[in-house]
């Protein structure tokens, strides 16, 4: 009788490995929503994260008015006509605001999500496979890391020109680095876990390992380096619409409002607070997200709480 495991079991028993690793993932999501509940400052963040996002998506259908219509109610004072008031061309603020918050989320998380592809599938590679692979692909990252990230944004839309479509790759490419050594990081250490050595004594392949056993459980460093990247990608498009490199007049946007408003602060300083304040709520709401996320994730951080 031959000693070699029948096809059918060989591939079972990796699966079977894979799924016990995986059961822990689908356990661990009752336990994040529980243990970010019981936390005040992280429900917060995502009451303001979750207002801000509802008013950009519900923009077009709870704004008052056109942002982009003029009328001849310059620097009005908030009203029932106009809730926030007007700017200097007499057109809706809070309209401008809504839509403004569209704009910032399209790219937040379009950039976003593209660097968390692109830096994690680089990371994902450079940790599983090693070796010369790894050398190469985190020296390119390292190449990337040199240069501070809103300068690297902004030397690629000076160059490429100020579009949306611009504005969201340079934002990924500014991204892309931390991903990778993120995803690297994790995957160096789970890459070590008996259940993966299991599945590669038994025949599974590099991509079945990757897939079913490495991604699932690289998730949460890489959903909370997200939710923190959220926060600064929101800024760093606001800066780059403040210097007229981001999304162009008349189109809202808080950064573009921020700068309009520069010259009008002793007459209409409301002008400046109203996307100044917007841009603070978003950014503070994902980053208390963050936290929150972080510290329930983190298992490093379990015998603290």
């Amino acid at each position: 009788m031959g000693s070699s495991i029948p096809g059918s079991v060989a591939d079972a028993v990796p699966a079977a490995a894979a799924d016990a690793a995986a059961a822990p993932v689908a356990r661990r999501r009752g336990r994040v929503a529980r243990e970010l509940w019981r936390r005040p400052p992280a429900v917060a963040g995502l009451a303001l994260a979750t207002a801000v996002l509802a008013g950009a998506m519900l923009a077009p259908v709870i704004a008052p008015a056109d942002p982009l219509a003029m009328s001849p109610r310059r620097f009005a004072l908030p009203s029932a006509e106009a809730w926030l008031g007007t700017d200097q061309f007499g057109r809706d603020l809070l309209a401008r605001l809504l839509f403004g918050a569209r704009v910032s989320m399209t790219v937040a998380f379009s950039a976003v999500g593209l660097a968390a592809l692109l830096g994690g599938g680089v990371g994902l590679l450079a940790g599983y496979l090693e070796g010369r692979t790894d050398h190469l692909l985190m020296r390119g990252i390292d190449v990337l890391m040199a240069f501070p990230t809103l300068l690297l944004a902004l030397a690629v839309v000076a160059t490429a020109g100020a579009t949306p479509a611009n504005l969201v790759a340079a934002i990924t490419l500014a991204y892309v680095p931390i991903f990778a050594r993120v995803v690297r990081g994790s995957v160096l250490s789970i890459k070590q876990n008996e259940y993966v050595h299991a599945s590669r004594a038994l025949g599974a392949g590099a991509g079945r390992i990757m897939v079913r056993q490495i991604v699932p459980n690289v998730l949460a460093p890489v959903i909370v380096q997200a939710t923190f990247n959220l926060s600064t990608a929101i800024m760093i498009e606001a800066a780059l619409s403040f210097l007229g490199l981001g999304v162009q007049p008349p189109a809202p946007s808080w950064g573009s409002m921020l700068s309009e408003a520069r010259g009008f602060m002793e007459l209409d300083p409301w002008l400046a607070v109203a996307p100044g304040s917007a841009i603070t709520v978003a950014v503070l709401g994902f980053n208390l997200l963050g936290d929150g996320l972080r510290d329930v994730l983190d298992p490093r951080l379990v015998g603290e709480r």
